[in-house]
């Protein structure tokens, strides 16, 4: 295939409440038409699984994740990542912890391994509940209502990015 090549990573741990978020985004991704650019799959806590996938020649990858900003419980940011230069991506601007996978970990891991990531954006969900220490299965409310929302930015984030890359934008 030529063209652009986008990743859809879907980050998270299903018996921990919420922070499934991201492996259900991917899952219900998985059963739409997509563009052929685009790659979803569902990494869960898969880490080296993730790093490994990153260090193909993607034009951009979209994480999808459970991540608190302090908002309400639902509320869904896009924090792109600034990994263009020596260091590594700023971890403290995405606020990740995927309660079995850390993402900002992977990246330092593709890095060690050779691998230098063009473009990462986070698809977040602020999570009501990650499940306490017995854990829970099964999104919140708040956070089962926004997996729509969801798709619908990971489709628009995806063509943005193919159209800025076909048209010669420089990120």
């Amino acid at each position: 295939m030529t063209g652009p090549r986008i990743l859809v990573a879907g980050i998270g741990n299903i018996f921990l409440g919420d922070d499934a978020f991201g492996s259900e985004v991917a899952r219900r991704l998985s059963g739409r038409a997509l563009p052929e650019f685009v790659r979803v799959v569902d990494f869960g806590i898969r880490g080296f699984d993730l790093a490994y996938a990153l260090l193909e020649d993607y034009d951009a990858a979209i994480l999808v994740d459970a991540t608190s900003q302090g908002g309400s419980p639902g509320t869904l940011y896009t924090i792109e990542l600034e990994c263009g230069g020596p260091e590594i991506c700023d971890p403290e601007a995405a606020g990740m912890d995927a309660h079995g996978m850390n993402p900002m970990r992977v990246l330092d891991m593709v890095r060690a391994l050779g691998g230098r990531p063009k473009r990462i954006l986070v698809v977040g969900c602020e999570p009501a509940t990650l499940g306490g220490e017995q854990g829970a299965m099964g999104l919140s409310e708040p956070v089962e209502a926004a997996i729509d929302g969801a798709i619908a930015l990971v489709e628009a984030l995806a063509a943005r990015i193919a159209d800025e890359l076909r048209e010669g934008v420089v990120m």
